[in-house]
């Protein structure tokens, strides 16, 4: 199973996800890292293990109130060989052909960014072969164009479901929606995002079919050490 680390940044910080409540999101507290600074935690999660992926969400750039595009550089620069996912809140193609340029990781299109199906069409051909596509959940509700849900002909090669109330929560993955997103998905990986707490939520991931998943608290709070990743 493809394990990604996730961090979340705002104002140039990484900070603890909860349950997808990001104006209370607080710096991170972490024994991997000395400080909420991205390129410390980063460096504490290639230490833990040798991550191939490592996800970033950039917070302030979602919301239109900046972005934290030069750490997300100075992470880069420090681990060359890590594939960044970074959802940065690319709406549209312009902005999809600009980040393919930046040549930083694929384009990732989070549909709640995205204001109508068109503009999420036009961003998917923009991204290219290998942009991922994150399909957000908040609660019960989708977030985004609806019509992205039923016709899986436009989705990617890679599909993230997010199921943003449980980021966090320590609830476990919400299995019901991963098994449904997993039968419209074909042969595309699908990676869950939302609610791992450890091992045995992994085991049950696997049996499901899933390609991978996006981990944080877990990571940070010891119930996923290096042996358990290494089993994984």
């Amino acid at each position: 199973m493809d394990l990604i680390p996730v961090i979340d940044l705002k104002g140039g910080l990484v900070v603890h996800a909860r349950r997808g409540d990001r104006a209370n999101y607080r710096p991170i507290e972490t024994p991997l890292s000395p400080t909420a600074q991205p390129l410390d935690v980063a460096r504490g999660l290639i230490a833990l293990h040798p991550f191939g992926r490592l996800y970033i969400a950039d917070l302030d750039a979602i919301a239109g109130q900046g972005d934290n595009i030069a750490s997300v550089r100075a992470i880069k620069a420090a681990f060359p060989a890590l594939e960044l996912w970074v959802d940065r809140g690319i709406a549209g193609a312009d902005d999809a052909r600009i980040w393919r340029e930046l040549g930083l990781g694929p384009v990732v299109l989070g549909s709640e960014s995205a204001p109508d199906m068109a503009t999420l069409r036009q961003a998917l051909v923009a991204g290219g072969d290998d942009a991922v596509l994150s399909l957000d959940f908040r609660d019960e509700d989708f977030q985004g164009p609806t019509a992205i849900l039923a016709d899986a002909a436009w989705w990617p090669g890679r599909v993230v479901a997010m199921t943003l109330a449980r980021v966090g929560s320590g609830a476990g993955p919400d299995m019901e929606r991963l098994g449904a997103i997993k039968a419209r998905a074909g042969a595309r990986a699908v990676y869950a995002a939302g609610g791992v707490r450890d091992a045995s939520d992994l085991a049950a991931l696997g049996r499901l079919g899933v390609a991978g998943a996006l981990v944080a608290t877990a990571l940070h709070d010891g119930r996923l050490d290096p042996r358990a990743l290494a089993a994984a």
